[in-house]
């Protein structure tokens, strides 16, 4: 069986914590901000976890399993 390649894009956009879990950065944070809140762009500056329903689609991309 040959080797699983690694998603170029997702290996960029996600990050594995220590405990294991997978973290993203919020989207819609890049432009057009005159017209988002400060609240609103200030949270969407937060990283945070990947959702549960998300983790195995990631993981496969990252080739973890």
């Amino acid at each position: 069986m040959p080797k699983i390649k690694t998603n170029s894009g997702a290996k960029k956009r996600f990050a594995l914590t220590g405990s294991g879990k997978i973290k993203r950065k919020h989207a819609f944070k890049s432009h057009i901000l005159t017209k988002k809140t400060k609240k609103q762009k200030r949270n969407l500056g937060h990283v945070t976890l990947v959702s549960n329903a998300d983790v195995n689609n990631v993981k496969k991309m990252l080739a973890m399993k």
